[in-house]
This record gives C-alpha cells, sequence and structure tokens, in this order.
C-alpha cells in the first residue's frame, strides 16, 4: 500500500514538473504568434480535462462545456472590470460559478443516460449561445451586463507577473498544473472511487454506501470549474471575449477532440488543446485551408472509437510501457 501510494506521488510530480517545464522552455522556442496560440492551447486543455473527467470516470457525455467555459470568462470580465478584483480572485470567481452552473446542468444526469443525457446539455449548450449572442461579454460599462456603447471596448489586465505573452504562457501553464493535479487527485481519493463504482452501476455504488447523487452532481461541478478557470483565462488571454465564438457546435467539438486524445490520461487533455487550437493554426502557416483540420479530426475519431478507445494519449502510454519491458534484462 505504502509503495502504491509512493508511486501515485511520484506521478503527480512528474505532471507538474512536465507541464511546468513546458511552460517555462516554450517562450524562448517559439515566436509571438505561436505562443498566443499555444497559450490557448493550454487553457482549451483545461476544459478538456473537465470533459474527460465525466467520461473516463462516469462514462457521462455532457455537451456544454464550451459553455461553461463562456460562463467562466463572462464572470471573470464582469468582476474584473466592475469590481477590479486581482486576476487570481476573477479566474476563482469564474471557475466557482461556471461550477455552480455545470451542478444544474448535471442535475439532468440523475434521470438521463447516454444520448438523452448529450441531447440535454447539447441544447443548454445552445440556449448559451443564443443568450450570450444577444447580450455580449462585459466589455467595462455599466449596469449588470457591463457592455460598452459608442466608445471603445477596455480589455482585462493580466496579472502583474505575466505581463508579456511568454510570462502569460508560463501562467497559464501553472493554472493547467494546478487543475490537473487537483483532477488527479479527485481520482485516487474516494471521489475516483466513487465514481469507479457509479460507472459500474448505479445500483451497486448505492448497495457500497456510494451517496450516487453527491458524487455525480460532484464530478458536473468540478468539470464546470474546469470549464470556467479555462473560460478566464482565455479572457485574460485575449482581454475580451465575443459571444460568436461560443457556438454549440464548440461543445461538440471539445468532446469529439477529447476522446481523439484520450480521455483516461492527463497527456490527453494537452492532445484536445492542441488539436483544437495549433493544429488550424499550423495548416494554415502551411497555406492549407484550415477547415481541413475537420476532415483530420473526422477520420482521428473514427480512428480512436475503432482501433484506439484509450485516445492517442493512451495508444502512446502503452507503447512506451512496451518499449521499456524490452529493455529490461
Amino acid at each position: 500500500m505504502k509503495r502504491e501510494r509512493r508511486a501515485a506521488r511520484l506521478a503527480l510530480l512528474r505532471m507538474a514538473l512536465v507541464v511546468l517545464a513546458v511552460g517555462a522552455l516554450l517562450p524562448w522556442l517559439a515566436n509571438a504568434y505561436w505562443i498566443k496560440t499555444l497559450t490557448s492551447s493550454l487553457a482549451l486543455a483545461i476544459a478538456a480535462a473537465g470533459v474527460a473527467l465525466l467520461y473516463g470516470q462516469l462514462g457521462l457525455v455532457s455537451l456544454c462545456q464550451y459553455a461553461l467555459l463562456g460562463v467562466g470568462g463572462w464572470v471573470a470580465l464582469r468582476v474584473g472590470h466592475g469590481l477590479q478584483w486581482p486576476f487570481e480572485a476573477c479566474v476563482l470567481a469564474g471557475g466557482l460559478s461556471a461550477g455552480a452552473v455545470g451542478m444544474l446542468a448535471g442535475l439532468p444526469a440523475l434521470r438521463l443516460k447516454s444520448l438523452y443525457l448529450a441531447l440535454v446539455t447539447l441544447m443548454l449548450a445552445g440556449g448559451f449561445q443564443v443568450v450570450i449572442s444577444a447580450a455580449g461579454f462585459p466589455d467595462g460599462g455599466a449596469g449588470f451586463l457591463g457592455r460598452i456603447s459608442g466608445s471603445e471596448r477596455l480589455m482585462l489586465p493580466r496579472p502583474a507577473i505575466a505581463q508579456g505573452e511568454g510570462a502569460y504562457f508560463a501562467y497559464v501553464a501553472a493554472w493547467l498544473a494546478a487543475m490537473l493535479a487537483l483532477l488527479e487527485v479527485h481520482r485516487r481519493t474516494r471521489a475516483g472511487r466513487s465514481w469507479a463504482l457509479i460507472r459500474r452501476g448505479e445500483a451497486v455504488a448505492e448497495g457500497a454506501g456510494v451517496n450516487v447523487l453527491l458524487y455525480q452532481t460532484w464530478a458536473f461541478g468540478l468539470a464546470g470549474a474546469c470549464a470556467g478557470v479555462a473560460g478566464a483565462l482565455l479572457a485574460g488571454a485575449v482581454g475580451q471575449l465575443d459571444g460568436r465564438a461560443f457556438a454549440a457546435s464548440e461543445s461538440v467539438m471539445l468532446f469529439a477532440l477529447t476522446l481523439i486524445g484520450g480521455a483516461y490520461h492527463w497527456v490527453g487533455a494537452l492532445v484536445a488543446g492542441l488539436l483544437l487550437r495549433a493544429v488550424p493554426s499550423l495548416l494554415v502557416d502551411l497555406g492549407v485551408n484550415g477547415y481541413l483540420a475537420m476532415v483530420f479530426f473526422g477520420a482521428a475519431l473514427l480512428h480512436a472509437l475503432i482501433t484506439a478507445p484509450r485516445g492517442l494519449a493512451g495508444q502512446w502510454l502503452a507503447a512506451f510501457q512496451r518499449l521499456a519491458a524490452k529493455g529490461r534484462p
């Protein structure tokens, strides 16, 4: 038991060190354009980690995570402009608000499963798209909506320690490491064991004394908090957000790319973030229409569903383990 706990702590430490090393080294290797692109990728990796939590631990399909990302961004912009809170407080406010909304969105999961839950959450994402397209995101104005009319929109100030693009990239990497560590701790403790029992069957979980209502709602809240933190960090990266970027289809894309990356390992969330932002930008740099990424993603999703149910991260991990086994005497 002690050996297993030590191995778990070492795995958690390795994960955090890898993410922090990426945040520290990459700004020295990439230009400003790619640093901005990869900053968005890291932020979206946090949202993908929330999707992976629901699907990988509970087998639940939530298609409103991108809408929750918008909720987190809206709250962060509102308190940042209206109350002049420190940036870290704005991020936490966005995460907690999206987590609360995520819990409400997860209530149908108590009665609905599979396709029906996916449809209900997709309709919630569609409802958010309509509302945010009409209301817009706060940009420094007065009133509840915080909108400016007839003058230039204000930008959300970044934290004092991360004013430059490279520094902000490292800052987002630190948030990613913290959120991934939080999810991993949940997976390895009582919450993770309860989720595993619920995935096997609610009757099995209840027979083992698991409070199904509590742990399902907690999972949706935690996934929503991940999306909210991601939305707040995106707001800091750009300075403001556009309601047109939060279409319901983006939630479907986020879920699909999480499956491709792998919903059972933290590397899968990083892969999903890169696929969502870096791959289209790379295609444009190569002179290829960025929309061809959709064709690539469709083929990759079929590959994941048919031959790699654990995603690219699962395939890479299995290959690494085989190589390590061959290298042993």
